[in-house]
C-alpha cells in the first residue's frame, strides 16, 4: 500500500460516513410529509419481512399526508399495522384502496427531541471520521516502521489526512445546522 492509497482510502471512507449521515438525517421528520419517513418500514409479506416500497406504491397526497396504495388488496391491514408498529408517531387509516397516513404537526418539545437526535447522529458520524483518521495514521506509521515511507512523507501525509478530517467534520456540522434549521422551522 502506498501513501496515496492510504489517503484515497481515508477520503473514500470519510465520504461514505457523510453519505450515511445524509441518509440518516433524511429519515428524521421535519413536520412536512415526505415518503422517506416510511423507507425503513417493513411488512410481513407471506412470511418474509419486505420493505414497504416493495409491496405498495408510496406517494404524497398533500403537504401533510402520505398515500400508500398496496399492490394486493389483502395487504391493506398488514401494511396499516406495520406503519402503526414502526414507532413513527403516525396513525394510518384506510380509505377504499388507499391507506392515508397523515403526519401530525410537530410540537416544540418534539422538535427539540428531533434536534437532539440529529446531533447524536452527527456526533456518531464525527466519531467515525476520527476513527478513519486514526486508522490512516496507524497505516502511515506502519509504513515508516517497514521502511516503505520516510518520516517526512509520513508527516506530510498525516497533515493532509488531518485536512481531510477537518473538511469532513465541517461538512457534518453544515449538514446538522441545515437539518436543525429545517426541523425548527414551523
Amino acid at each position: 500500500m502506498t501513501l496515496a492509497d492510504v489517503k484515497k482510502n481515508a477520503q473514500d471512507r470519510m465520504a461514505k460516513s457523510i453519505d450515511t449521515l445524509k441518509a440518516d438525517l433524511g429519515k428524521v421528520r421535519t413536520g412536512r410529509a415526505h415518503t422517506g419517513i416510511l423507507d425503513h418500514v417493513t411488512v410481513d409479506y407471506y412470511g418474509t419481512e419486505t420493505a414497504l416500497s416493495q409491496v405498495a406504491n408510496v406517494t404524497l397526497i398533500d403537504a401533510r399526508t402520505i398515500g400508500v396504495q398496496p399492490w394486493e388488496k389483502k395487504m391493506m391491514n398488514t401494511i396499516e399495522k406495520a406503519i402503526r408498529d414502526a414507532d413513527l408517531g403516525l396513525n394510518p387509516s384506510s380509505q377504499g384502496d388507499v391507506i392515508r397516513v397523515p403526519t401530525p404537526a410537530l410540537t416544540e418539545e418534539r422538535r427539540k427531541e428531533m434536534v437532539k437526535l440529529t446531533k447524536s447522529e452527527g456526533e456518531d458520524a464525527k466519531i467515525a471520521v476520527r476513527n478513519i483518521r486514526r486508522d490512516a495514521n496507524e497505516a502511515l506509521k506502519k509504513m515508516v516502521k517497514d521502511k516503505t515511507a520516510s518520516e517526512d512523507d509520513e508527516r506530510r501525509s498525516s497533515e493532509e489526512i488531518q485536512k481531510l478530517t477537518d473538511k469532513a467534520v465541517a461538512d457534518i456540522d453544515k449538514l446538522l445546522a441545515d437539518k436543525e434549521k429545517d426541523i425548527m422551522t414551523v
